[in-house]
């Protein structure tokens, strides 16, 4: 068993012994980004498990073991790592977590100090965790990103974002059920074989595949019809996963709409961008700036070249570059308004009010000030420069019932159905079923 070492700051290390011998637990987000994220750490050797635990003892646990004033997200993840070291699934002497850090202003660049907190409280103080950052935050000698993983990181946001995109236009039309994920997983597997080969990460070939992916969904049998469009915005983990918005995209799909979700890309070029705007409001070092700018280029190229992919089929919807979203927000908010979600958030909502995906419902952790700021705050001044506008808030904290939240979506998606009755006299209610929710206890 490997020795446990300590760091001068009294933080558990992961050591280069507990590489070989622990299972890393890592909390669920994006299915496709962190199953392919999860892939590529496996292929360097860790032992790697995504979380996708949604059970009522997850809150319960992170009730138990985070203050009540903790934003639900973090209350989730912790919870959610406790669950499974409790469930007696694995060997609490052998594995290590692992967690995210933003080295931002948000409460997230905290979890790791929760979480720890939280683990000497339930008796697993033996248990190390690992920061992922880019931030230089926190080292451990059992682990780090090297180029090749950094680049298939890369490449998986890419590659989720376009996955994410196709797939959500797709499934709600297809003819024979279950198609659409049945090619997302052969997807998955097939980009994971092609990441043991370091000749797959050149971004011409990646590029390729991106042709390949989108031609592929593309022969997918569809329906010809017309269903409601909601987007779905927010703090960015209860946006996108399902144990933090109570699984608010199936939800959605069995009511018979098409879901629109902004991919994570833009959120990465965001806190980019962020930097490059402290240095013009600020000041700061001119090398950081340069450097930053080139980041940004190259990610914005790359998400140029996604959107040029989709628009080659003209099934498909290609999102909103980068660039375009922000103009958007002018006149709504600065963009020194960066904490949380920022000005993104806002801009998200006017991206897709303005392209057609006029119903959108806004998932926001109850109390998370900066996301009430651009999200909630905002959508008075969005709905009156675009009376076309249906937009929700809805709030997800321990004691927000399931049963509210989806009646007030059910509220929203019964307005839609009206201005699409309006709109188009022939498309009746049947595209968009209002089915009765039952209380979940």
């Amino acid at each position: 068993m490997a020795e446990l070492q300590y760091a001068k700051d009294g933080r558990l290390l992961f050591t280069k012994e507990m590489k070989e011998e622990y299972t890393i637990l890592l909390p669920m987000m994006l299915p496709i980004h962190f199953t392919l994220m999860a892939n590529s750490l496996k292929l360097e050797g860790y032992r790697v498990e995504l979380l996708t635990t949604t059970h009522r003892s997850v809150v319960d646990e992170g009730v138990k073991n985070v203050h009540n004033d903790t934003c639900y997200p973090a209350l989730l993840v912790i919870g959610q790592f406790i669950d499974a070291l409790k469930s007696g699934k694995y060997d609490v002497n052998k594995t290590a977590l692992l967690i995210t850090q933003t080295g931002g202003g948000c409460r997230a660049s905290n979890y790791i100090h929760l979480l720890r907190k939280a683990l000497v409280h339930s008796g697993y103080d033996k248990v190390p965790v690992i920061s992922l950052n880019l931030s230089g935050l926190e080292k451990n000698p059992g682990f780090s990103i090297n180029l090749r993983v950094a680049k298939r990181f890369i490449y998986s946001l890419l590659y989720g974002d376009l996955i994410m995109c196709l797939a959500n236009q797709c499934r709600p039309y297809e003819v024979n059920a279950g198609e659409t994920d049945r090619l997302v997983q052969t997807w998955i597997e097939h980009l994971t074989e092609e990441y043991k080969i370091s000749s797959n990460l050149k971004y011409n070939h990646v590029r390729a595949n991106m042709e390949l992916i989108a031609a592929d969904f593309a022969t997918l049998k569809l329906r010809n019809e017309e269903k409601v469009r909601v987007g779905v915005v927010g703090e960015i983990y209860i946006k996108y996963a399902a144990l933090g918005n109570n699984n608010l995209e199936q939800f959605l799909h069995d009511e018979g709409v098409e879901t629109v979700v902004p991919g994570l890309l833009d959120f990465v070029i965001f806190k980019v961008d962020n930097r490059l705007e402290d240095c013009r409001i600020y000041g700061g070092n001119p090398f950081k700036k340069v450097a930053m700018q080139i980041f940004e280029h190259i990610c914005e190229k790359k998400q140029r070249d996604l959107i040029e992919v989709i628009s080659k089929f003209s099934k498909f919807r290609a999102p909103a570059p980068f660039s375009h979203t922000k103009e958007l927000v002018k006149g709504y908010l600065g963009y020194g308004n960066k904490m949380g979600e920022g000005w993104l958030l806002t801009g998200e909502m006017l991206e897709l009010v303005k392209s057609g995906t006029e119903n959108v419902v806004c998932t926001q952790p109850f109390g998370c000030l900066p996301n009430h700021i651009v999200g909630k705050g905002m959508i008075r001044k969005i709905k009156q420069n675009n009376p076309q506008a249906n937009i929700v808030a809805i709030d997800y904290d321990p004691s927000a019932t399931r049963v509210n939240q989806e009646n007030r979506i059910k509220l929203m998606l019964a307005n839609a159905r009206l201005s699409a009755e309006k709109a188009h006299p022939r498309a009746t209610s049947e595209n968009i079923p209002i089915k009765e929710t039952v209380p979940v206890h």
